[in-house]
């Protein structure tokens, strides 16, 4: 049996800013236009850490069963490991899935806009079949989009929807803003795992691409969110401390601009989260003193 600390690792730690992230700067922007509720930010909050961690153990269940964690160098699996039976880790999925629509339920209910609970089912159908079902999408080349999409614009915008019943230029900046640090993030992990997914046949996107243009995508995702830092700077000056985050998204770039492979490259994913975590939490800032 797994121990706590091989479950608490398997829910990925290091993964969590892609989940606080936008529901911060999803508050910032709806505090800019008056509509910021700190019950709402907090249940936004607890359905993103939820999701985030039930695809978490989803993408450990699937990808353990098929083998393509057999020769993984990335961060601890608990199926691919033996550690956890697959059924225990696929109950773990299926219990924070569920647990993040609770969530949700209850913030959809506080905001009166009922249609939200369709946009809902689709994050939960989008976490588990990520990596699940007969033809996941994360298998075809779609991961980055997904991840882009659930993590930028979803949570940014659902975040300030639920709160201010409106999104806002500042919102979709940030979304986008987000949604390529989050796609960076699984970039640099897919980067890494090119040689294992190739033997595996799991065809990501960094698969697709080769590595050298895979690493030119990372160091465009990267540099994406400090342009919208000068776009959003003009009209609030103090997100321009936003630049405070570069020194840090300048380490994993350096990382993968060298052409680091294998375990060389787990660092990245690091750095380039807390590179994210840091521009949310200045961004916001800044939003809330506007």
């Amino acid at each position: 049996m797994a121990t706590i600390a091989q479950w608490i690792e398997g829910t990925r730690p290091r993964t969590l800013p892609n989940s606080i992230a936008p529901v911060l700067v999803g508050a910032g922007a709806a505090h800019e236009i008056g509509g910021f509720s700190v019950p709402r930010s907090v249940l936004a909050l607890l359905v993103s850490v939820a999701l985030q961690v039930g695809v978490n153990f989803a993408n450990d269940y699937s990808d353990g069963i098929r083998g393509t964690d057999a020769d993984r160098v990335g961060p601890f699996r608990l199926v691919g490991s033996g550690a956890a039976a697959p059924a225990a880790v696929r109950a773990a999925a299926f219990a924070c899935l569920g647990a993040g629509a609770l969530a949700g339920l209850v913030l959809v209910a506080l905001s009166g806009h009922w249609w939200l609970l369709a946009f809902g089912a689709v994050c939960i159908a989008g976490a588990w079949f990520y990596t699940g079902g007969t033809k996941p999408y994360g298998y075809a080349g779609l991961g980055e989009i997904a991840v882009f999409l659930f993590f930028g614009p979803a949570a940014v915008l659902g975040t300030q929807y639920v709160q201010a019943g409106q999104v806002s230029s500042f919102g979709i900046g940030s979304a986008v803003a987000v949604g390529c640090f989050s796609a960076a993030v699984l970039v640099a992990n897919n980067l890494r795992d090119i040689p294992t997914d190739r033997v595996s046949g799991k065809r990501t996107l960094a698969v697709l691409l080769g590595d050298r243009d895979t690493r030119l995508l990372y160091a465009a995702l990267v540099v994406v969110p400090f342009l919208i830092t000068v776009m959003i700077g003009f009209r609030v000056p103090a997100a321009l401390l936003g630049f405070l985050a570069l020194p840090v998204a300048a380490l994993g770039l350096r990382r993968v601009l060298r052409g680091l492979t294998g375990r060389e490259l787990i660092p990245v994913l690091r750095d380039t989260g807390l590179a994210m975590l840091l521009w949310s939490v200045v961004t916001t800032a800044a939003l809330f003193l506007a």
